[in-house]
């Protein structure tokens, strides 16, 4: 099965995909050692939002949500795309 994904130009692709989280969210007692502090992975991201969201459904397999519905509630939760340091030579 081939998929064919099409890129965002408002983001930012890493080899793990992850979002900055709101100051708002505080306790979450998790660690992602491989990210910055207040830097969290989608995977993680996506159970917050599905459960703020009170939705029924989990991508699991083939079986995939809106992207655009859960970028938006993502955003709308205070979760923001990472911000990139660019350097010019």
């Amino acid at each position: 099965m081939i998929f064919h994904i099409k890129l965002r130009k408002d983001c930012f692709y890493h080899h793990t995909p992850a979002m900055a989280i709101p100051v708002s969210l505080e306790n979450l007692r998790c660690c992602e050692n491989w990210f910055p502090r207040r830097v969290m992975s989608a995977l993680r991201i996506a159970g917050i939002i599905h459960a703020l969201e009170g939705w029924k459904e989990h991508e699991c397999g083939n079986i995939m949500s809106n992207i655009e519905k859960v970028w938006e509630a993502s955003l709308r939760h205070g979760f923001q795309p990472l911000k990139t340091i660019t350097t010019s030579t």
